[in-house]
């Protein structure tokens, strides 16, 4: 692909609850397409920002502690620590990994909800509030369940149901119960400040319709909720949250509503990622740059907040508040990828119903690429899908193994054996230059394909290119012509060492630990995928946290074929894979 200047590119996966273990539907939403978007224009040489981290206010996380016996605060602790872990050791190259009990989302969240009040867009109104009727506590939408009103749905959720997609409140449902207990909620009379939807209706229409690269799921779903649009309550009675900045609403019993808060974490992430680097203003590049491009991942049922509630609060916040500040409005979603559900049997992984495989149980039995790999062979891209372990050992065995890490075993251990280095080539047939024109032209399909968020597609063609390189192998054999001919041996392991070294490159977005060990077995000693790390961040007003980062500026940068040179020595090589038994 030709070379263009740097792009400003904001990554923003979705920010998982810190309220229990995440599971494989969560990630094959949020992180492992985010990751590949980001690491391919990490390559490509753009300017990556990918910004998320731990969502702990709310009732979901004041469920958790009602359940231990413990604190909101050790709730969002414990699985703030768990979570960054599990995202560390899938490979999510996060450059600011944070969580929303920092002292800086708390401003910019303030600044926000005070300035969408102070611009009319957040309006006072009573309604009916749903109340556990065991411990008294607000019962979060998502934990009420009953029969949809307008599909029959039996398990439809207290804000949406997920059978025919409409937006619910929990009093519309048909037999309302807390999946906590079973018990009914009480629904009691409150006042809650609610952002006022339908006054945005008019701008959403045509921006939305204009996003003609979203998924059909996405652009669909968004333009059938703004006929529907009505206000939506932004604050809750409870007590663990973000206080609101607004008289009449008192911390002890009002605070912002979870989501409303979620959603500015993507801005106020950046701004903390921006003062970590001492460069406190350089957020704005991103955020008030036109040219710049924001892509937003998440499951499904969290489209409505990317498309409809977070745009609505930009296009209300406008350049005013501490961080318009007359520079420029913020910049709106561009790409919004919304994935479908990842089945267990005919149930929905769900961690409010306990329905899942957990991330740490799996890289506990299984390699990362393994995963990442299957999630992305054959997760829910556009359609819902039912993960088995028989399809996860089916895929590993019969395609990453015995394709890819077939070419490498086999390529890199006759080189090895016979050379020690990457062998001089001969006067190149027709076959050599075509293997080779073949994985060239690979870089731009999939490129284009990571570009349009269709990662399955992209991994597919980046498989096909491997399976020319396998072939061109097998056709030449050069295990056997070595013994008739060392220098016809030596070119088409030249060529196929050069297959190699270009298509670790063309799998680093899907399989980056394997791709660095390819990297360093052709005797590389730079780092093209490397580790992510931890570091504590201290906060002007004293408090700490750790987030999850990289120094991604040290890494190798190049999203075209390489260049690898005759001579280089290689390393002893081993199996990139390993076989799976049944399971």
């Amino acid at each position: 692909m030709s070379p263009q200047q740097p792009r400003k590119i904001l990554v923003a996966p979705a920010w998982p609850y810190a309220s229990g273990a995440r599971h494989l539907g969560h990630v094959v939403g949020f992180a492992i397409p985010s990751d590949i978007y980001a690491r391919y224009h990490r390559l490509r040489g753009n300017d990556v920002l990918m910004v998320s981290g731990t969502d702990e206010h709310g009732t979901p996380v004041m469920v958790a502690a009602d359940r231990e016996g413990v604190s909101p605060a050790e709730i969002a602790e414990r699985y703030n620590r768990s979570i960054r872990e599990d995202l560390r050791d899938l490979g999510i190259t996060y450059d600011c990994f944070t969580r929303t009990t920092t002292e800086n989302h708390a401003r910019v969240t303030q600044d926000l909800f005070r300035t969408l009040y102070d611009h009319g867009c957040l309006i006072e109104q009573r309604t009916l509030g749903a109340f556990s009727a065991t411990t008294g506590n607000t019962l979060p939408d998502r934990y009420i369940e009953g029969t949809c009103p307008i599909c029959g749905y039996p398990r439809a959720r207290g804000d949406q149901c997920d059978n025919c997609g409409n937006q619910l409140d929990p009093v519309d449902l048909i037999n309302p119960r807390s999946i906590i207990d079973g018990t009914t909620p009480e629904f009691r009379e409150t006042t809650h400040l609610f952002l006022n939807l339908p006054m945005f209706a008019e701008r959403l229409r045509p921006w939305i319709e204009s996003k003609t690269s979203w998924r059909p799921n996405v652009r669909n779903f968004s333009l059938a909720l703004v006929d529907e649009l009505k206000p939506r309550a932004m604050t809750r009675d409870i007590d663990w949250g973000i206080p609101v900045p607004v008289e009449g609403y008192p911390a002890e019993t009002k605070r912002i509503y979870v989501w409303f808060d979620a959603v500015i974490g993507y801005l106020s992430a950046s701004v903390e990622c921006a003062a970590n680097r001492g460069e406190p203003e350089s957020w704005r590049e991103w955020w008030q740059n036109d040219d710049s491009t924001h892509a937003y991942f998440m499951g499904k049922d969290n489209i409505v907040f990317h498309t409809v509630i977070w745009p609505s609060m930009l296009l209300c916040y406008g350049e005013g508040g501490e961080y318009g500040a007359g520079r420029g409005p913020l910049h709106l979603p561009d790409e919004v990828v919304a994935s479908e559900f990842l089945r267990l049997g005919e149930e929905q992984f769900s961690a409010s119903r306990g329905v899942g495989v957990n991330v740490r149980d799996v890289l506990e039995r299984y390699d990362p690429d393994t995963v990442r790999y299957y999630l992305t062979a054959a997760g829910p891209e556009t359609q819902d899908t039912e993960f088995t372990w028989a399809e996860f050992v089916r895929r590993n065995n019969d395609e990453l193994l015995a394709n890819w890490g077939n070419l490498v075993n086999r390529t890199l251990t006759n080189a090895y054996r016979n050379f020690g280095e990457v062998p001089r080539a001969g006067e190149p047939t027709d076959a050599d230059r075509a293997v080779l024109a073949g994985v060239e032209a690979a870089f731009e399909v999939v490129g284009e394909l990571i570009e349009q968020a269709r990662f399955k597609a992209a991994l597919a063609e980046a498989m096909r290119a491997s399976t020319l390189a396998n072939q061109y192998v097998s056709e030449q054999a050069p295990w056997v012509t070595i013994k008739t001919d060392r220098e016809r041996a030596a070119t088409v392991l030249n060529v196929a060492l050069r297959c190699v070294d270009s298509l670790k490159v063309l799998f680093t977005p899907f399989l980056p630990f394997t791709s660095q060990r390819v990297h360093e077995l052709l005797g590389y000693d730079d780092v093209l995928a490397g580790p992510l790390e931890f570091r504590d961040v201290t906060e002007p007003g004293g408090g700490t946290h750790t987030i999850l980062t990289g120094d991604y500026t040290e890494w190798r940068m190049g999203w075209a074929p390489t260049d690898l040179a005759a001579g280089r020595k290689l390393r002893e090589p081993s199996p990139l894979f390993k076989k799976l038994d049944p399971v």
